[in-house]
């Protein structure tokens, strides 16, 4: 068993994704999944990248021409460290991120507090499942829309050599404070993940 197969207490969804151990749950998000949402989803106001990591995110978040303020809990040479977004207090309009996932309902729970137009988080599509998420989450905050990638994302550690396909569904949960309480089921169109940017 390799050092990285009980990483936070879970365990590690495919061969293919291991980890950065510099801080948990550190998978930068490769520029193209940011893409299709930022495509899909209007973001109008200032928006916090709050689990900013290397800045991936970011990176083409400012390239829209908002005003992005990145943090993290973690030094990773980008962004303000040392912030824990389950315990902040300060409100932007919009808030987008790549949440580690052992604390994704946390996230959920200040994040739907704290933006005041569009919170999304790109989680596993199996964060759809669960008794307890039906009862906290879903019966109280659903989101507004999610969107399925139609293509798999693979995370790697900054640096590392991308090649291959990962194993695991992911979609962007967007709360949207202008809709009605009824979530939309999307699909992004394939095509994204051969984009080069």
């Amino acid at each position: 068993m390799d050092d990285t197969y009980h990483l936070n207490g879970g365990f590690k969804p495919t061969t293919k994704r291991f980890a950065d151990l510099d801080g948990p749950d550190f998978f930068p998000t490769p520029p193209w999944a940011t893409y299709a949402l930022i495509d899909n989803e209007a973001f109008s106001g200032d928006i916090w990248e709050c689990a900013c990591g290397n800045g991936a995110m970011s990176h083409v978040l400012e390239k829209r021409g908002n005003s992005v303020f990145s943090s993290d809990l973690f030094d990773r040479g980008y962004g303000q460290s040392g912030i824990d977004f389950i315990t902040q207090n300060r409100k932007y309009d919009n808030i987008i991120t790549n949440p580690p996932y052992n604390s994704a309902e946390a996230f959920v729970k200040n994040g739907t507090r704290l933006a005041g137009k569009k919170f999304a988080l790109l989680l596993r599509l199996a964060f759809l499942e669960g008794v307890n998420r039906a009862n906290t989450i879903f019966s109280t905050t659903p989101p507004s829309r999610v969107w399925i990638f139609s293509e798999r994302i693979t995370f790697y550690p900054a640096g590392a050599t991308v090649k291959g396909s990962g194993t695991t569904a992911y979609a962007w949960f967007v709360w949207d404070k202008s809709a009605s309480d009824r979530t939309e089921i999307k699909w992004f169109k394939p095509g994204y993940k051969s984009l080069s940017f």
